[in-house]
């Protein structure tokens, strides 16, 4: 079962995980063994229809998909997933015999999984490669439509931010048949899941604008408490400083009183000198 060997959101994540636990650089370039339809079946030793109704209901979820040349997808699945299923006990019931009723009623109604559950695990991997705020917008954003994206931002500026960050089809160049193809399967249909991403766009928007204007107006700082007014102890009469006589904030000595001039004839000349009865020299 030779299947084929591919980088997946999985093998990523697991790898940068081990990395960060010291586990080696090179995990992180580790791949996982895909199969299709046929070799998945033979791995679970179901028929092809099984193994296809399984997937339709999401019991197996697909890693990858890689368009062929009718245009269709041609569905890739973990192999140590397959395993790992095919070894639960409470899977026995669905690998042998009939299906139960129930399911085959969901089958009956045209359901299938496999594009949805592929969205959610490629949106994952998009996330956890995301950088920055706008970076991460863009990752929810590249699964909705261009109109369900312009009715949730409505903002100009903030859409050709968007714009900015949408990651292309994961198959084809743009235009080829390829492309299309993987556009179609990348873009999400249901109405619960394009109300859910529509809600997370506008959060991601938010944070990003929010983000985006405290990194370019940072908050200017505080200005500090004015200083309280500078009092004296109990019975100083003079603030401590220099400054002219009265001005504001000072506390002027008061004048001392002036002492009273007394007269007396020691310090009367009039008093202690009477020319009028000396004798006149002649």
């Amino acid at each position: 079962m030779p299947g084929q060997y591919i980088h997946t959101s999985e093998a990523a994540a697991a790898g940068r995980s081990r990395t960060a636990h010291g586990d080696g650089a090179g995990d992180r370039h580790r791949t996982v063994r895909a199969l299709g339809t046929t070799e998945g079946a033979a791995l679970l030793a179901v028929s092809k229809a099984r193994f296809t109704r399984l997937a339709r209901l999401g019991l197996l979820v697909p890693v990858a998909f890689r368009p062929d040349r009718h245009r269709a997808a041609v569905w890739l699945y973990s192999a140590a997933e397959l395993t790992l299923f095919a070894s639960g006990d409470e899977h026995a019931p669905l690998l042998t015999g009939r299906m139960p009723e129930s399911l085959r009623g969901q089958l009956d109604t045209g359901l299938d999984l496999r594009p949805r559950n592929w969205r959610t695990r490629h949106l994952g991997h998009l996330l956890r490669r995301a950088d920055g705020p706008w970076a991460l917008a863009g990752a929810v954003a590249s699964l909705l439509a261009p109109l369900h994206r312009a009715q949730t931002v409505t903002d100009p500026r903030d859409r050709c931010r968007l714009t900015e960050h949408l990651v292309p089809p994961p198959h084809g160049t743009p235009g080829s048949p390829a492309s299309r193809v993987a556009q179609y399967l990348m873009t999400a249909r249901d109405p619960d899941e394009i109300a859910w991403l529509r809600s997370e766009l506008a959060r991601l928007t938010q944070e990003a604008r929010e983000r985006e204007a405290r990194e370019r107006w940072p908050a200017a700082p505080s200005a500090p408490p004015p200083a309280p007014p500078r009092t004296g102890p109990p019975g100083e009469t003079r603030q401590r400083g220099h400054g002219p006589r009265g001005a504001p904030g000072r506390l002027d000595r008061p004048p001392a009183p002036r002492r009273p001039v007394t007269y007396s004839a020691r310090n009367n000349p009039s008093c202690t000198t009477d020319t009028s009865i000396r004798p006149s020299r002649s």
